[in-house]
Parts: structure tokens; C-alpha cells; sequence
């Protein structure tokens, strides 16, 4: 299976998908993290729109409310 590379982590994953897609696959709510994808942050409305590919490196930080 192809892999990615998550928060420093090798994730197998079904790549090429969306990156809405792969965020799911993951388990994480799309509107509830910031992603930087090979270095570029992505805005959300663009996840729908942006490929994950095979050794794609991604940062994602979780969005928490509080305070």
C-alpha cells in the first residue's frame, strides 16, 4: 500500500485521493485542522480540490477551542 508521510510519521494510506478524503480516512473532521501539505499551507476550502499522493509530506495540527 502507498504511504505518506504524517507529522513526521509513514502512514499507509489510499493515495492519489483528496485530501478531504485522506483527512477522513484519518479520522479527522476536515474543518478541525490546519494542514501544510510539502510545505504549503492549504486552506480548507481548497482540501476538497488538493491531491495526496504517494510520499506526500503532511503536517497536521488539530484546532482546539478554549480559553
Amino acid at each position: 500500500m502507498p504511504t505518506v508521510i504524517a507529522n513526521g510519521k509513514t502512514v499507509e494510506a489510499q493515495v492519489p485521493c483528496s485530501l478531504e478524503e485522506f483527512l477522513r480516512a484519518q479520522g479527522l473532521p476536515p474543518r478541525s485542522v490546519v494542514v501544510e501539505l510539502n510545505g504549503e499551507a492549504i486552506p480548507p476550502s481548497q482540501f476538497p480540490h488538493r491531491q495526496v499522493r504517494p510520499g506526500d509530506r503532511l503536517e497536521i495540527v488539530r484546532i482546539v477551542a478554549g480559553g
